[in-house]
C-alpha cells in the first residue's frame, strides 16, 4: 500500500501540471515496451517500438528495466530541450545513487556516466533524443490532448466535489481517511507531505500502479496512469481506427460489432471471417478482459465488458 500523509495545509497545495513532461512519458513508454504483460493490447505496439528504435538508443537499456529506471532520466519539464539540459546537468553523486538502486552491476558506459565522461553523456543525450523521435514524436499531439482533457476533468471535479474525492478518483481502489491517501500498491511505502504539497502528472503509456518522485523540500510528485488502457496511436487520428493499430483490424471489428451480444457464428458472418478465425479472436479478447462469453443453448454468446466498451468509445468507429 502506498500511503501519502497530508498535513492540513497540503490540500491547498495540490498542483496539477498544466503540460505533459516529454522525458517522463518517454521513460515510462520505454519501460512499458520492456514489460511482457497485456500482450493483446500492447504486443503489437511493443513490436512496433522495437522495430522503430535506432541503434543509438541501445545504451538506454543499460539503465532502464521493465519496472525501474533512474530518476535523473526524466526531469519534470514540459519542454524537451530544457528537460535534456537538466539530464545533462545531473551531479555525479545523483547518478551514482540512482545506478545503485538499479541493483545490477553497471556497464562500462554507465560507469563512464558516473565519472562524468563527456562522450558517455553525449551518447545518452543522442539516445534520448532519438528515442523520443521514434516512440513519442508522432503521438505527442494525442498525449497533449489527453493531458488537457485530464487536467480539465480534475479541475471540474475539484470545483464540483472538492479535492479529496477528486484525488481518490485518480487511483481506482484508493481511499482518503484522516488525511492519509491509501493507494493500492505492491510494496508498503509512506510519504509525508509535511507542508510541501503534492504535484500530479498523468501518464498515458504506463498501466501499472502510480509512481512517486521525491526531491528534498519540494512537492511530492505523483505520476498516475490515466490512459484508456492502450497506448496512444503513433500518429494523430486521420479518419482511421486507432483501436485497429493496437488490436489488429479483425479484432477491432469484432469488438466494435459486440456493441450488442453476438454468437461466434454471427460474428464470423458480420466480419467476413471464418468460424475458426472468429473463435480465435474472441478467445484473445476474452483473455484481455474485453469481452465475456456465456453459453446460450447450443451456442455461445459474446458480450463486451465495460473495459471493452470504454476502448471502443476512445476512438472513431
Amino acid at each position: 500500500m502506498l500511503r501519502i500523509h497530508f498535513s492540513p495545509g497540503d490540500f491547498a497545495r495540490v498542483r496539477f501540471l498544466p503540460r505533459p513532461a516529454p522525458l517522463v512519458e518517454l521513460k515510462l513508454s520505454l519501460m512499458m515496451s520492456r514489460r511482457s504483460d497485456s500482450p493483446v493490447l500492447f504486443g503489437r505496439w511493443r513490436r512496433d517500438v522495437g522495430r522503430r528504435l535506432p541503434a543509438t538508443t541501445a545504451p538506454l537499456w543499460d539503465l532502464l528495466q521493465p519496472f525501474r529506471g533512474p530518476a535523473f532520466l526524466d526531469p519534470v519539464s514540459g519542454d524537451l530541450d530544457e528537460a535534456l539540459d537538466l539530464v545533462r546537468s545531473t551531479p555525479g553523486s545523483a547518478v551514482r545513487a540512482a545506478v545503485a538502486r538499479l541493483r545490477r552491476p553497471p556497464t562500462p558506459w554507465v560507469r563512464a556516466l558516473m565519472e562524468q565522461d563527456t562522450r558517455a553523456w553525449d551518447l545518452l543525450d543522442r539516445g534520448l533524443r532519438d528515442a523520443y523521435q521514434s516512440v513519442l514524436a508522432t503521438s505527442w499531439t494525442t498525449v497533449r490532448e489527453r493531458h488537457a482533457a485530464e487536467f480539465t476533468r480534475f479541475a471540474l471535479g475539484a470545483a464540483e466535489n472538492g479535492i479529496e474525492p477528486t484525488l481518490t478518483a485518480l487511483a481506482p481502489g484508493s481511499t482518503l481517511d484522516d488525511g492519509t491517501w491509501h493507494i493500492p500498491a505492491l510494496k508498503d511505502r509512506d510519504h509525508r507531505l509535511a507542508g510541501n504539497g503534492l504535484t500530479l502528472l498523468p501518464t498515458f503509456h504506463w498501466t501499472y500502479e502510480p509512481l512517486v518522485g521525491t526531491i528534498p523540500d519540494q512537492p511530492l510528485l505523483l505520476v498516475y496512469p490515466a490512459g484508456p488502457g492502450l497506448p496512444p496511436p503513433t500518429a494523430p487520428a486521420t479518419g482511421g481506427d486507432p483501436l485497429a493499430d493496437v488490436l489488429g483490424t479483425s479484432r477491432a471489428r469484432v469488438l466494435r460489432l459486440l456493441e450488442h451480444p453476438h454468437t461466434t457464428t454471427e460474428l464470423a458472418a458480420g466480419t467476413h471471417l471464418s468460424l475458426a478465425a472468429a473463435s480465435s479472436h474472441t478467445a484473445a479478447l476474452r483473455r484481455a478482459g474485453l469481452i465475456t462469453t456465456h453459453r446460450a443453448g447450443r451456442s455461445v454468446q459474446h458480450t463486451r465488458t465495460d473495459l471493452g466498451r470504454m476502448l471502443t468509445e476512445a476512438g472513431p468507429a
